[in-house]
């Protein structure tokens, strides 16, 4: 079997006959239409029909990675339904962001050689001495012709 051979020939077929032969080779069926990714697995399984799969030597050694390995496929429950409900701590409503620092907290960041520091507070944001009652606020006080493509 001339492996090239094959390859050109799948860079001809339609997704559809990919997925056909596909099905064929791996006896079942493929859950995916992207294309390149279909090539890759087709190949891949000629290659191994075609020279030899892994060594038996090499299966158990990956078995044993694999067995010793915690594989986590979700995360613990408890600890998905604190980042869920947020941080308690520097709460004050129940209202409020979970994803937003505390308030007191400092947001500090270097832009263009200046310092720019906003404060966060239970109501808003402080920067420069003023008060801001939020996203939504900061973004309707843009400056015509400012970029607004974060506040979208």
């Amino acid at each position: 079997m001339n492996i090239q051979h094959e390859l050109a020939t799948m860079g001809r077929m339609s997704t559809g006959e990919l997925a056909e032969r596909y099905a064929g080779l791996f006896g079942q069926p493929v859950r995916t239409r992207h294309r390149a990714y279909l090539i890759r697995k087709i190949a891949w399984r000629l290659q191994a029909n075609a020279e030899g799969d892994l060594s038996e030597r090499a299966r158990r050694r990956a078995t044993e990675l694999a067995n010793d390995s915690d594989v986590r496929l979700m995360p613990p429950r408890g600890d998905a339904e604190a980042r869920r409900r947020g941080s308690e701590a520097g709460r004050t409503t129940g209202d409020r962001d979970p994803r937003l620092p505390a308030p007191g907290s400092a947001i500090t960041r270097h832009y263009k050689g200046r310092k720019i520091e906003v404060i966060v507070t239970p109501d808003g944001f402080e920067y420069e001495g003023e008060l801001y009652g939020g996203r939504d606020y900061l973004c309707s006080e843009q400056p015509p012709g400012r970029s607004t493509s974060r506040c979208r």
